[in-house]
């Protein structure tokens, strides 16, 4: 193992380190408490499945949203290069401007509308104990309950990251214990949704205390409903390193992603190669960092030149239109396009989507009729 020698904060709030292990029992402070039946994006036997129990397998990229709140059609351009997940940045008002309610609610209307699923995180918790800038995993749960009436409802779309990268390479020991406290305060606030945990070391978790702690950070939210996210940059440049971290947590049943990655960086050279491959084999998700926006000197981690989705950059073609990327293994969450079995595509209001779409809907409404019911029209006016 190498414990990077330095880090680097980019305006993009990007910052690096990483790996390896063995999984703990499942035990807990909550592991005697009942498991609840969680409803839309969930957990299941070690999977990320929807409400219907299908899987869904991330494939997406992330969209610096905080600093560029101006660039509201990004959404959309991400969607339409065939990506099925955008992992949006937000503030909690800590370290940058905060994102309103208002504002999340209307990024997850696009969300929904570009039938993309949004994983939403706080960035201010970035390098926590390195970084003196940085705010704590509670203080972002604080957050996300000032924030909790734009996502009710919305647990079939919306994942809940609660926090970037949430320690440096300083005191990950304490990773742990926060992360479990900041699952319990949103849960106890009545968070049903899917939540997601970034490793420390600058997500990528090169002392082994995500993978080493996962099991018992898992069984302490009550809802076993919690994904882990790994961040892959320069600790990661050999085949071997990425397979072995990421088979540690299919290979005992745990729920990972890889929540950024990148196919160069100032630590060392990833192996994006070997990232999207064993993500494909291992049928988990991956989502790149960054659409657009990077500064400080890592601007060749932007996949287009300028927010133009129209001038893709190197890093861009790659992960979208290369070998085992976007293009080619992206699945459309079944929320937004039916089928899938007894419950498949549901409308927040209970309802079945319309299989047809807005052929069913003659009179432009939302509702239509199918199999002798009522039926709602994905992203129309009944599609709340």
């Amino acid at each position: 193992m190498r414990k990077p020698r330095s880090t680097l904060i980019t305006t993009a709030g990007v910052a690096f380190a990483a790996v390896m292990g063995l999984m703990l029992p499942l035990t807990g402070p909550f592991a005697d408490r009942a498991e609840a039946a969680p409803t839309g994006i969930r957990v299941s036997d070690g999977r990320v499945v929807e409400a219907n129990g299908n899987d869904f397998v991330m494939r997406g990229v992330n969209h610096a949203h905080a600093w560029y709140p101006d660039r509201t059609g990004s959404i959309a351009d991400i969607a339409a290069k065939g990506a099925n997940t955008v992992r949006v940045v937000l503030s909690s008002g800590d370290r940058w401007t905060r994102t309103t309610a208002s504002e999340v609610s209307a990024l997850v209307g696009q969300c929904k509308a570009n039938k993309v699923i949004c994983v939403l995180e706080v960035h201010d918790t970035t390098g926590y104990g390195e970084d003196g800038a940085a705010t704590t995993l509670d203080r972002a749960a604080d957050y996300w309950i000032s924030v909790q009436d734009a996502l009710r409802g919305q647990e079939d779309y919306v994942v809940v990251n609660i926090g970037n990268e949430p320690f440096g390479n300083n005191d990950h020991g304490e990773w742990t214990n926060a992360t479990k406290n900041a699952i319990g305060k949103l849960r106890d606030a009545g968070f049903s949704h899917a939540l997601m945990v970034d490793a420390p070391n600058w997500g990528q978790d090169w002392s082994g205390t995500m993978r080493d702690n996962a099991a018992s950070v898992f069984a302490s939210d009550p809802d076993r409903n919690t994904v882990f996210s790994v961040h892959m940059y320069g600790v990661y440049d050999t085949a071997t390193e990425v397979r072995d971290y990421l088979n540690h947590f299919v290979g005992n049943g745990l729920p990972v992603v890889v929540g950024e990655f990148g196919d160069r960086h100032s630590d060392g050279n990833p192996d994006e190669d070997a990232i999207m491959a064993t993500a494909r084999s291992l049928g988990i998700g991956y989502l790149g960092w960054s659409w657009s926006g990077n500064g400080g000197g890592v601007e060749y981690l932007d996949m287009v030149n300028g927010f133009d989705a129209n001038s893709l950059t190197a890093w861009g073609d790659r992960i979208f239109n290369g070998r085992d990327g976007i293009a080619a293994t992206s699945k459309t969450a079944t929320v937004y396009v039916g089928g899938g079995g007894p419950g498949a595509g549901t409308a927040p209001n209970g309802y079945p989507y319309c299989v047809d779409g807005g052929s069913s809907d003659p009179d432009g409404d939302g509702w239509g009729w199918e199999n002798s019911r009522s039926c709602v029209v994905p992203c129309g006016p009944a599609d709340g």
